[in-house]
């Protein structure tokens, strides 16, 4: 079998699911579709997910193609391109379920029990281009699925409601064996779509630094904001699309936990996660500076501190900032002298509508020329070596060792806006550096999708 290649008449389907814009689900909504799941929750989803990946998928392809700057040429960017198409030509030559008329019928009976409204996410207008903007005015993405055709058609609106919302209670008896065997080829489909689209963020990564050098010829090259923006949205979109895979799969392979709901934990512990993110940020630390201790890190967190979340987000943020303090207060006082390490504080507090961690650092801060660089891809002050991101295209965004490239930190903003949060940094050249990570707690923020 040759490399995947996009035919003209699969450019045609893109195009035309490209002229949908994405459907936003909140967490609150997703825990509440998830409980008690049934045969008809998990068809449901399943039918959810045939429609609206393909759109989210479409929008990638689009914009992978239509890149600014020549930078859609290069080939990294390309074969990302390729596993975007190919994921969305399974999905929509992916066969339907063979659903009996009455129990059709029955799905699409009204059902009382309604999910709750999602709010707009606050930092949908940083990730919308700027064309977007205007026409996004006034408008819910989270309660409407309403698409722009081509000129001389008319807007459709199909409530969110009607795709993704609480089933009706039906037998078990009423649910043919051939629905259970759809569900599991589908549920095996969407997990080799994961598993392809594992190298994405290296990739991705490796695409802008052939461009760069194609650019630059090696002189100092300063990515442009065209091109930061496309990241944050393609990325937020990444975060999004695994996300959507990731519970699908999990409510349907997982055995039922209390706590948990797919990959949702209800009752996220914050001290654990953040404990033992500590634990394995200072890890790293001692390897890569071969350490025998290295600088301690101080918890204050109430124990019985819990909300809904998904541990994996929270994990990600807290150990990629816990290693940029770690590595600045060793950069800054040496390891001769391990006992004299300065700690770093970490502070979790819990307000009404957010829980807040501050990481507090004494690693000598950041020139306040430097603050808007830090939230840009690929700038870092790390050596690469010589053969740069490359070796690491096979991992997947948890396994990167993202310092090096400079993608921790926009790529931890993302995590936390994606839930309706954000990340904050305040820098005291010649102290240190505090970072604000805010968790809504509400949980009732639908995905910030651009599209």
């Amino acid at each position: 079998m040759g490399p995947f290649r996009i035919t003209p008449q699969l450019w045609e389907r893109i195009h035309h699911y490209a002229a949908f814009p994405p459907t936003g689900v909140s967490l609150q909504q997703m825990i509440r579709f998830g409980q008690n799941s049934t045969p008809g929750t998990l068809l449901k989803g399943s039918q959810f997910l045939s429609e609206e990946l393909p759109i989210r998928l479409a929008h990638r392809v689009k914009e992978l193609d239509q890149l600014p700057m020549n930078l859609g040429s290069m080939p990294s960017i390309n074969v990302v391109k390729n596993w975007y198409a190919q994921s969305f030509e399974e999905l929509i030559t992916f066969p339907p379920p063979p659903v009996p008329l009455e129990l059709t019928q029955a799905l699409s009976e009204p059902t009382t029990v309604r999910l709750p409204e999602a709010s707009p996410n606050p930092c949908m207008r940083q990730l919308l281009p700027k064309s977007s903007l205007s026409s996004s005015k006034g408008s819910s993405p989270s309660s409407s699925f309403s698409a722009i055709l081509p000129s001389g058609t008319n807007r459709i609106h199909v409530p969110m409601e009607r795709r993704y919302y609480s089933v009706p209670n039906i037998p078990l008896a009423s649910f043919p064996p051939q629905l259970h065997e759809y569900n599991q080829r589908f549920t095996k489909t969407l997990e080799n779509i994961k598993r392809r689209h594992d190298p994405t963020v290296t990739t991705v990564a490796q695409g802008v630094l052939e461009w760069k050098n194609s650019r630059s010829k090696g002189a100092p090259f300063e990515t442009p904001r065209e091109i930061q923006e496309w990241l944050d949205r393609f990325y937020m979109s990444r975060i999004g699309i695994r996300f959507l895979i990731g519970q699908h799969v999990a409510l349907n392979t997982l055995q039922p936990h209390p706590d948990y709901v797919g990959i949702i934990c209800t009752r996220s512990n914050v001290h654990d996660i953040v404990s033992e993110a500590i634990e394995n940020a200072r890890f790293v630390c001692e390897e890569h500076y071969a350490m025998f201790k290295g600088p301690p890190v101080h918890l204050i967190c109430p124990q019985d501190l819990t909300f809904p979340y998904v541990p994996g987000h929270l994990s990600h943020i807290v150990f990629e900032l816990l290693k940029n303090s770690l590595r600045a207060v060793v950069e800054r006082f040496g390891t001769q002298d391990e006992s004299r390490l300065p700690p770093i504080k970490v502070i979790v507090v819990e307000g009404k509508e957010d829980i807040t961690i501050k990481i507090s650092d004494e690693g000598g801060g950041i020139p306040r020329s430097a603050i808007p660089l830090i939230w840009t891809y690929m700038y870092t002050t790390m050596d690469l070596g010589e053969h740069g991101v490359e070796e690491n295209l096979r991992d997947s965004d948890f396994k990167a060792p993202m310092a090096g490239f400079g993608y921790g930190l926009p790529l931890s903003r993302l995590y936390a806006r994606y839930f309706g949060g954000d990340l904050k940094l305040i820098s005291m050249e010649g102290y240190g550096t505090d970072v604000y990570i805010h968790l809504n707690r509400l949980s009732s923020s639908a995905e910030p999708l651009p599209y």
